[in-house]
């Protein structure tokens, strides 16, 4: 499985350690940034990871910040993208399970950095049901 991750400054630290984490559990990462806990725009690592998984160029997006909510508006303005904003290894499995999400949006200013290892993993390996869910994630787009 192909990952994208990217995080602002916020996540920083996050993205390093979950990096670390997939890369050692045999995920293959794409790092879009940033690369230093130095403030930048959070748009302009999360456009770059919604483009890879709109492109189907990576399978899921991992993106990082301090509430989530940045990343996941930004990334949302992709026509394919669905990012869901996750605190919890529920809504994790529900995102992927009910709307088939396809970028996970972690908080990292409201959970620990195990529960985001969590959250992730939750995430990946979750699959998608279909059936009635996939009535209306076909109604999502625009």
């Amino acid at each position: 499985m192909k990952l994208a991750i990217g995080a602002d400054h916020a996540g920083f630290h996050y993205k390093e350690e979950i990096k670390v984490y997939l890369e050692n559990n045999g995920y293959e990462l794409i790092d879009y940034g940033t690369n230093s806990p130095d403030s930048v725009d959070y748009p302009d690592f999360a456009h770059p990871v919604a483009s890879a998984v709109e492109s189907e160029d990576k399978d899921l997006g991992i993106l990082i910040c301090g509430s989530a909510n940045g990343v996941a508006m930004t990334a949302n303005k992709h026509q394919s993208i669905r990012a869901a904003i996750c605190w919890t290894t529920e809504l994790a499995s529900l995102t992927k399970q009910h709307n088939n999400a396809n970028i996970i949006c972690i908080p990292a200013r409201f959970i620990s950095l195990e529960l985001a290892k969590n959250i992730v993993i939750a995430f990946i390996k979750t699959n998608f049901e279909g059936g009635r869910h996939q009535r209306r994630v076909n109604k999502i787009s625009c």
